[in-house]
């Protein structure tokens, strides 16, 4: 199975990975046009997502990290950094631990390891909400992706948008990506990532909480921790604190 990706951007490569039920351009969207203002950015979809086709069976966490370099190396990158977001922040480390002679530099956004208990019950409820195809998935999403400061102030229409974004044709592979989420476990790799890291943490995450964020780094060695303000779609609201992190690092 090809992923499907989209080119961008000129300069060293850099492949950005997306979290569940989503796709990178949507993912990474606000971050895209300064980041390939510097690199040449590989946005790829998981499968199930985009236009990328719907898996046949379950997420194979080694086959997805092949698929990464191989999307790369179709993309004429020999060698990559690569970041990855909440889900896709997983699938960069197994990538690295399976390809340390082509992947230069990781970074992590909002992120994590395996699935703490809150996590896990977090995943389930947008499962068993997504398979009924529930109104109140949106509820769930919207109160799990946004930080209480950020919600306190947002406009009734506004909100009326974010809740139709977020449940509006969503990513077929979503129940796939899910699953996956629920037993992926890349602890074991932590230790032995000999890649220069960056992890960043959303301050006020109730996702994917920041000690997550914090475990990847006490156990990556020479990770760099960053944290930026807001909720887990912080980066959506606010991306500059999170695109600077990028940034600062890709260059260092």
């Amino acid at each position: 199975m090809v992923l499907s990706y989209e080119v961008v951007g000129s300069g060293p490569g850099l492949v950005l990975l997306h979290g569940t039920s989503s796709t990178a351009r949507r993912s990474w969207g606000p971050l895209v046009d300064e980041l390939a203002a510097r690199h040449t950015l590989v946005l790829l979809d998981l499968p199930g997502s985009g236009t990328s086709p719907l898996p046949t069976g379950p997420l194979d966490l080694d086959r997805l990290a092949d698929q990464v370099a191989e999307a790369a190396g179709d993309a004429g990158l020999s060698t990559f950094a690569v970041a990855g977001s909440s889900l896709g922040a997983a699938i960069a480390i197994r990538t690295a631990a399976r390809h340390p002679e082509r992947v230069t530099r990781l970074a992590t956004v909002v992120g994590f390891a395996r699935a703490r208990l809150l996590l896990r019950l977090n995943l389930e409820l947008w499962a068993g909400l997504f398979e009924r195809s529930d109104p109140d998935l949106a509820k769930l999403l919207i109160s799990l992706s946004f930080s209480d400061a950020y919600l306190a102030h947002l406009p009734q229409e506004q909100l009326g948008q974010l809740m139709a974004a977020l449940t509006t044709d969503p990513a077929p592979g979503t129940t796939a990506q899910i699953e996956l989420g629920l037993r992926l476990d890349v602890s074991a790799d932590l230790g032995a990532l000999d890649v220069p890291t960056l992890v960043v943490s959303a301050t006020d995450d109730r996702f994917v909480a920041p000690v997550h964020s914090h475990e990847l780094a006490d156990a990556i060695p020479g990770a760099r921790l960053v944290e930026v303000p807001g909720g887990h779609a912080s980066r959506l609201v606010d991306p500059q604190p999170t695109l600077s992190a990028l940034l600062d690092f890709l260059r260092s």
